[in-house]
This record gives C-alpha cells, structure tokens and sequence, in this order.
C-alpha cells in the first residue's frame, strides 16, 4: 500500500532500509496510528529517519507522495472507509450553519425552560429524533443529546460539544488526581513557596548542627543535639472542581496538586462539580454516598486556613444564580449563596482558573464568579500564582 512512499523516500535520498520500512507496515497494521495524519507523519519519520540530517529529505518525500490529498472530498471518503460502528451511531448528530444557529431561538430563562420540560415530559409519548420540539436526539429542541439549542437541557449525553447547556441531567464517573504526577515546570512549586510562615513543630527529628557544634565544644566529647523539624505551618483548604469542562486541564490541575502536597504540611483537599454547593467530597468514586457537608467544612475549619479553588468556572450562570441549576443534581440553595458562605468563613481566598485569561469574557459564569471573589480570580500562570499568593499572605 505505501510502497510508492517507499520508493519516494529513496529517490529524495533518504537512506531508508527495506526492513525498516516492514516495520513500519507493522506498526500500521497494528493500529499504532488511525485517521490520524499527524500521527502518522510521526510514526513514518520515527521508523524510516535514523539522523536528523534527513528529517528535510523526508518531509519533501512526505509532500510528493501524498500530494493531492487535501482536494479529497468528504464524500469520497466516506465511500471508501468503512466507518466505525461508533460514528455511524451519530451520523444524525446535528452540525448546523451559524445562519441556522441564529434562527434557533431559546424558551427564555431558566424556570420558563424547566417548566416546559415538565410539559413534554408528561406528553411525550416515544424517542423522537432530529426534531425541534420534543425530547430526542439530534435536533434543535432544547430538551435531548447530540443536537444545538442556544438554552436547553442537555439528557444523556456522553460528554458537551457546545458548551450551551443550561442545565446537564448527565450521571459522570470521575477519577482521582493524581498526586504523584511528575512535575512538568517549576513555575508551580515556585510560586506556592512564597506561601510560607516556618514553624518548628513535632518530635526532635532534625540534626541542630549548630547546637551539636556548641555542645561538642563544651563538653569536649561529640554531643549530637537534634530539633523538631522546620516546617510550613501554613494550613490549605483546596477545593478542586473535577466537571467535565475540566477534562482538557487534568494534566495542569495534577501538577498543582502535586506541588501543593509537597509544600503544605497541613493540606486537606476536597472536590466539588462546576460550583461550591451543600456537599463536597474527598473521593471521586465515592462522590453520591460519601459526601461531606459543606456546613461540616465551615464549622471544622477556622478562618486562619488559606481558601484555595481550582476551577475553569464555565458552566451555565443558572447554577451559579438559580436554586436546582446545578448539575447532576437540585440544589435547594443557589451556588452564589454558598460561595459567600465560604468566603465569609476564610477571608483569606482565591480562585485559580486554568482557562487563559483572555478567554474569561466568553463565559458569563466566569465572570459572576469573578465579581463574587471581588477580583480574586487568577489564570494558572507565573504572574497570576504570584498575585494570587499576595492575596492569601
């Protein structure tokens, strides 16, 4: 199949040996690489390029051989694959025009829409899909799965697309961060440490070099004086949102948890979803018969530990603002009431958001949240850690 590359490879004087060609037929037919041209430009280079002096050579012999590729159309392709089971499934997902997006128009706020999904629900009959009105899949109606609506209720739908949705009646499995990740930059380490107030605390478990040099001094013997260990005697409360809109942020968000725990002695790390409400908890898997209630937090905690948040703060501004938004499940209080609760409860505080900076204005729940924390919402970056940490000191 890719012998004509082969031998283009030769011609541009690549010194490529016919076993290492086979193997790259192998790692093809293995499934290394699939529907993926950058991936497979990568695996290509990896098996055939044995000196960098010949990575030119190869991307010339790259560009001749599969030269005419991007004038394939959509449909031709879809002739000659045979598609997966998993996208044929959602071949009547909805992919509209920004014209026919613009003419979709939404019910108007968040109790008219709820009390519509009462209505359909009580009147739907069966699964509807592709339509405009009831709930289904498809379409533009407010209530379903794998369509658009500007304001609707997203049911049962595997991840977002749109990020739209008012409301999400979706049951997500969430994993554990990962505390023992591999710090990929110094930059959060760096920036955590100027939170320090050294103590020494605990049982005699550091050599005092200079006690012992005293001692020995004065006795005249080799007199070992020991010490409790200097420690952070600053106290964390981090809170980490694990929502779906996170899923691109993991990496980053376990790079902080993980310098976090190396320089707070006393850290206690709670989860929550989009927002702060009546319940958070410490195990993702056990999140639904394991929470621990907020009100506990408030009464365990003093005020003298530092409030720490994690969280893209993107979801839809009804679960900040409106009783029973929340997602996955009803909140009897809005997420801005316990927002104030807590920052009442430890004035020192701050709201890290892993979104860069300049993408915070097309989220309107990010900036409810930001005008709640009074400014003190930081991007993760160097310069928005330090200016965070100045807050917290």
């Amino acid at each position: 199949m890719f012998l004509a590359f082969f031998q283009t490879l030769r011609e541009e004087g690549v010194p490529v040996s016919l076993r290492e060609f086979l193997g790259f037929l192998e790692a093809m037919a293995a499934g290394i690489v699939i529907y993926d041209a950058e991936g497979f430009y990568h695996l290509a280079r990896l098996t055939m390029v044995k000196d960098e002096r010949h990575i030119d050579r190869f991307d010339r012999a790259f560009a001749r051989a599969f030269q005419g590729l991007e004038g394939v159309t959509v449909e031709q392709v879809l002739q000659a694959l045979d598609l997966p089971r998993d996208w044929l499934e959602k071949l009547a997902e909805r992919h509209l025009t920004a014209e026919e997006r613009a003419a979709i128009r939404a019910l108007g706020g968040f109790d008219r829409l709820m009390e519509t999904l009462r209505q359909r629900l009580a009147e739907q009959k069966g699964r509807h899909q592709g339509g405009s009105k009831w709930i289904g899949t498809a379409g533009t109606s407010p209530f379903g799965a794998h369509g658009y609506n500007p304001e609707g209720v997203r049911i049962g739908q595997d991840q977002g697309r749109h990020q739209r949705a008012l409301k999400v009646w979706d049951r997500r499995e969430f994993r554990n961060l990962d505390g023992d990740a591999e710090i990929g930059t110094r930059t959060i380490k760096l920036a955590l440490r100027r939170l320090r107030r050294w103590a020494r605390e605990g049982a005699a478990e550091e050599l005092d070099l200079d006690g012992t040099i005293r001692a020995t001094a004065a006795q005249g013997w080799l007199d070992v004086q020991t010490r409790p260990e200097r420690r952070n005697a600053v106290k964390v409360l981090l809170f980490l949102d694990i929502g779906g809109s996170m899923d691109p942020h993991v990496r980053v968000m376990e790079e902080l948890f993980t310098a976090a725990r190396a320089e707070f002695r006393h850290l206690e790390v709670f989860y929550f979803h989009n927002c702060v409400y009546e319940g958070l908890w410490r195990d993702n898997r056990r999140r639904w018969d394991h929470q621990t209630p907020t009100w506990d937090l408030i009464r365990t905690y003093g005020p003298d530990w530092r409030l720490i948040l994690v969280g893209d703060a993107a979801m839809s501004p009804y679960e900040v603002t409106h009783p029973g938004g929340a997602n996955e499940h009803w909140n009897r209080e809005a997420g801005d009431v316990w927002l104030r609760r807590i920052r009442a409860q430890w004035p020192f505080n701050l709201w890290i958001n892993p979104v860069a900076e300049k993408d915070w204005g097309y989220s309107r729940s990010t900036a409810l949240i930001g005008e709640l924390f009074e400014g003190r919402m930081v991007p993760m970056t160097l310069d928005g850690l330090a200016r965070g940490i100045k807050e917290l000191r």
